[in-house]
């Protein structure tokens, strides 16, 4: 290389910086398609830099040394834009990946860290390397008159990463890569090895436990659906009931209130409810009497499980009991008023709803249950009102028609 013909590190820099504003213009653009349409269970944050000058000047020195002689235009690295997708949890980045392949042509996908052993210190998280849409481009007039036009070249870098996996990016940066310090001291070593397992070790944890509650919530929806189906079977409105595939959860950790509520769940679930009852009540006697949401919520499930055995006065019992534990539980307020609508007792099971819709007000069941129990007492205006509240709120009509037709011809008139 003929060091002679070489373009000076202030003219390389004059060029770069140009290009400051017009990088994070394009930059902001694609965040906003990014924040617009990658969807995932908890929304991802997002940064953005442009590479600093001392960063690019060494780079390009390490890879492209020969563009510094060729040419006097803008010399191009494929991580000048940068922008971070910081996610809540492990299994985010593969999807986040996945719809960031819909959004932008795709040049390049690398996962960083993957290559190190379990001794060696450094963050992981996925490259993707992006093309950047023409649109996104800014006109080169007004402040960007001069600048020559971008090549094709031009890619923006995203990297996709948990929120732990961030913050050990940052620390590292400044304890190492900032300083260019490689610690050769072996206990320093196993220092920072181990306080980046351990973040590791974090976010394989919260991923567990993420899959864990997903799983319980499905049981959970399934159980709470197969009530329903039953209430309305012993309320003469059966509706069909859809087969639903649930797959099975193993429990997170052996012999804990999680793990023994989860089998009673899935017992519940099965059809094996005297077993169900069984591991609720192990449940409440091990549970303290002040734990009291723990309380109300295994007597509620536990008054289910009574509900569909039959068994109405021990499940109206769980259930005040669920109550009594915790006075904000309006689904508890809900399923009792259930079991008093079986028994033809309209005014209990009125208080009951009553009181489940003035601490959730935006239930479309509790409404179209109580519509139905004004309408056996004879107060047709009152159910008339609650039918509509219940319609609003997005229950389906389907439901609601039965009783509209009846109402329909109390009153004489079409609704």
């Amino acid at each position: 290389m003929e060091t002679a013909n070489l373009i000076s590190k202030k003219q390389i820099r004059q060029i770069y910086e140009s290009y400051t504003d017009y990088f994070n213009e394009i930059m902001a653009q694609v965040i906003t398609r990014l924040q617009q349409n990658v969807k995932l269970s908890a929304q991802p944050t997002y940064k953005s830099r442009v590479k600093s000058f001392d960063s690019y000047f060494k780079k390009v020195l390490r890879l492209k040394p020969e563009q510094m002689e060729e040419t006097k235009s803008l010399i191009y690295l494929t991580d000048m834009m940068g922008i971070r997708m910081i996610c809540a949890f492990l299994e985010d980045i593969n999807i986040g990946l996945e719809q960031i392949k819909k959004l932008f042509e795709i040049k390049e996908v690398e996962v960083k860290g993957a290559e190190k052993k379990f001794s060696e210190f450094g963050y992981e998280s996925i490259h993707v390397l992006v093309k950047i849409p023409k649109e996104f481009l800014p006109p080169l007039t007004g402040k960007y008159e001069g600048l020559a036009p971008i090549s094709d070249e031009l890619v923006c870098e995203i990297q996709i990463r948990t929120i732990l996996q961030d913050a050990w990016a940052e620390v590292e940066h400044e304890l190492i890569y900032k300083i260019e310090f490689n610690p050769f001291d072996i206990p320093l070593r196993r220092k920072l090895a181990s306080i980046n397992a351990s973040l590791t070790l974090a976010d394989i944890t919260f991923q567990e436990i993420r899959d864990y509650q997903n799983k319980l919530q499905r049981e959970l929806d399934e159980r709470r659906r197969s009530f329903y189906s039953l209430a309305d079977g012993f309320l003469n409105e059966k509706t069909d009931k859809k087969e639903e595939d649930i797959n099975r959860v193993s429990p997170f950790v052996q012999g804990t209130i999680d793990d023994l509520l989860l089998k009673a769940i899935e017992a519940h679930n099965d059809g094996h409810l005297s077993e169900a009852v069984d591991i609720y009540t192990r449940i409440l006697e091990a549970v303290p009497d002040t734990d009291k949401n723990v309380l109300a919520v295994i007597h509620k499930h536990r008054g289910m499980a009574f509900f569909a055995m039959n068994k109405l006065d021990d499940a109206l019992d769980d259930f005040q009991k669920s109550i009594d534990a915790d006075n904000t539980a309006f689904r508890s307020y809900y399923y009792k008023g259930i079991v008093y609508s079986i028994l033809k007792k309209y005014k209990e099971a009125i208080e009951c709803y009553t009181k489940s819709l003035e601490i959730n007000e935006f239930q479309a069941h509790t409404n179209f249950r109580r519509a139905m129990a004004y309408y056996e007492l004879g107060e047709y205006e009152k159910s008339m009102n609650d039918l509509d509240v219940a319609l609003k709120l997005g229950m389906n009509p389907d439901e609601c028609k039965p009783l509209q037709e009846k109402l329909v011809k109390k009153f004489g008139m079409n609704m």
